[in-house]
């Protein structure tokens, strides 16, 4: 074994908080240079330009960490909404087997 350590190869992800990335995108609209805010930061361009688009689209509510998508109120009604009407349709869908079943069963028990 050549005694690498595997660790020492892998290189972690770097993670910013809200404030950093905010700071960066009104850093670089201000200069309206994101190469030179990039280089300044020791951040790739093309992170700080994912950073701004998802700035421009989101404003305030942008980046809100841990993957955690970003959700207006009346889309957080849906959402739950939509998970409730899926439960039901699935319960439905077993009460209407169930149904069946039993209907089936009960044909086959009358004709005895």
């Amino acid at each position: 074994m050549l005694g690498l350590n595997l660790r020492s190869m892998v290189t972690e992800r770097k993670k910013y908080d809200k404030s950093f990335k905010t700071k960066a995108v009104e850093l670089s609209f201000a200069r309206n240079n994101v190469n030179e805010v990039a280089e300044e930061l020791v951040i790739k361009a093309q992170q700080l330009s994912e950073w701004r688009k998802q700035y421009r689209e989101n404003g305030d509510v942008a980046f809100p960490g841990h993957g955690n998508i970003k959700q207006s109120e009346s889309e957080k009604a849906i959402s739950t909404l939509k998970r409730e009407l899926r439960e039901m349709t699935m319960e439905r869908d077993i009460v209407k087997k169930a149904i069946s079943i039993f209907s089936s069963s009960d044909k086959k028990n009358t004709r005895l």
